[in-house]
């Protein structure tokens, strides 16, 4: 019988601990896969991971091997090019996660694919289109899965708008809004020391999901974008472009605007700030689409805030993005989309490491690529394209990008 693949994290950050190690230690009590390793940049993080309460009390029994071993390495000393003796270490076709700062994402998923892994990456895959194409390319030439873990096509809301829109019950894309208003907490964490001016911003971030979601629901391609940015700087005195204002345009005329920041009070009820309103036109009446993906319609007012930032007294909680629950048995069970996004790539990641013929392998990234549910280099490349419009214009001011599309897709200045 084969093995189950192992599955090496490169990234012990927040979303490593919150949304991905609870479903991969679901997908491993499940036989799905086998084992766990993760590569973080040093001892300290790996060590505050490992004792994390939470997911030693939801999964007892369950562990991953440490990079570097806190028990043998300094603990602050930061390691950055471990990651590549991991990945050269793994065994051939099992899965790299990469859940790293989206500057890093270029480099590590090219190393995961010459060492022969499936990868599964965090949004945005790459910020720039030519990084894409390189990545598209070396992953069908060898067979490898590639999924983009752009969590909210998982979101129920967001399937649901997709076959009615695709089916015609929404009439035609004219105008949208999007919000994604991170806490501001977030500019203590470790943000400030990569999503800086240089490297990334706001849009760049998190805008991407719902540029995504409209893509995902629509099938439209966008075609325009220009985003102003506020530069803020954080409390290591470095500089970020922390509040964003994008405008998109797509190939029928229509427009979304959406707005992004680390900028919901830390106070404040809920998680954040996020929601999509696309307003469209039927042949005889308007039609309308709001998803307001903050308020799910839970209140509760605990005897005491947690311990974790941001925790309040009064609290809304979002139970669709990721929750741990018990539903009997040993431990708790992930939930949510945040949890069947991963899932569905680790999965198809895990089929598609039981296929031995290359020629089927190629055959199955066709399938995928042509399902469109998860996206990929091939399906997905706007995405790069407007991330790297996006970064063109927010360092120039807000100018308008526009995109091109053909035999050879690029961005450049709009000319007036």
């Amino acid at each position: 019988m084969r093995a189950k693949p192992q599955v090496t994290v490169i990234g012990g950050g927040m979303i490593t601990e919150i949304q991905l190690l609870p479903t991969l230690y679901q997908l491993q009590r499940e036989g799905v896969i086998g084992q766990i390793h993760i590569c973080a940049l040093n001892g300290a993080r790996i060590a505050d991971l490992a004792a994390c309460r939470t997911l030693l009390d939801g999964f007892p029994g369950h562990c991953f091997t440490p990079h570097p071993d806190p028990a043998k390495a300094d603990p602050n000393e930061p390691m950055p090019e471990l990651y590549k003796e991991v990945l050269a270490k793994a065994p051939r076709h099992s899965i790299a996660v990469i859940a790293t700062p989206d500057q890093m994402h270029d480099a590590m998923i090219r190393e995961a694919l010459k060492n022969d892994l499936h990868v599964c990456t965090v949004k945005p895959l790459v910020l720039e289109y030519a990084q894409a194409e390189v990545i598209r390319q070396l992953a069908y030439d060898r067979g490898l899965v590639v999924g983009v873990e752009y969590h909210k096509r998982f979101d129920h809301r967001n399937l649901m708008a997709r076959r009615a829109y695709r089916g015609g019950r929404l009439g035609e894309f004219r105008l949208a809004q999007a919000q994604m208003i991170e806490p501001y907490y977030y500019r203590d964490s470790n943000f400030q020391n990569w999503c800086t001016c240089e490297n990334s911003d706001m849009f760049t971030y998190v805008g991407c999901h719902y540029v995504d979601a409209v893509a995902f629901i629509t099938g439209l391609k966008p075609v325009a974008v220009s985003v102003y940015g506020i530069r803020d700087k954080y409390p290591n005195g470095r500089e970020g472009f922390l509040w964003t204002d994008g405008r998109v345009l797509w190939e029928n005329g229509a427009s979304l605007s959406v707005v992004d920041a680390i900028g919901y009070p830390t106070e404040a009820a809920g998680g954040n700030a996020q929601g999509l309103s696309m307003w469209c036109q039927g042949p005889r009446d308007a039609a309308l689409l709001v998803h307001s993906d903050q308020y799910r319609g839970v209140k509760c007012h605990y005897t005491a805030a947690g311990t974790n930032p941001g925790d309040t007294l009064y609290a809304e909680p979002n139970p669709d993005y990721s929750q741990l629950l018990d539903q009997g048995g040993e431990g708790l069970v992930p939930v949510g989309y945040g949890h069947r996004s991963v899932a569905y790539i680790l999965q198809t990641c895990a089929e598609a490491a039981a296929i031995e013929s290359l020629a089927e392998r190629q055959k199955r990234l066709r399938e995928l690529d042509a399902d469109g549910i998860m996206a990929t280099p091939a399906n997905s490349s706007y995405n790069e394209l407007v991330i790297e419009a996006g970064r063109k214009s927010v360092l120039a001011g807000g100018r308008e990008v526009v995109i091109e599309y053909g035999h050879e897709p690029h961005i450049h200045f709009r000319e007036h």
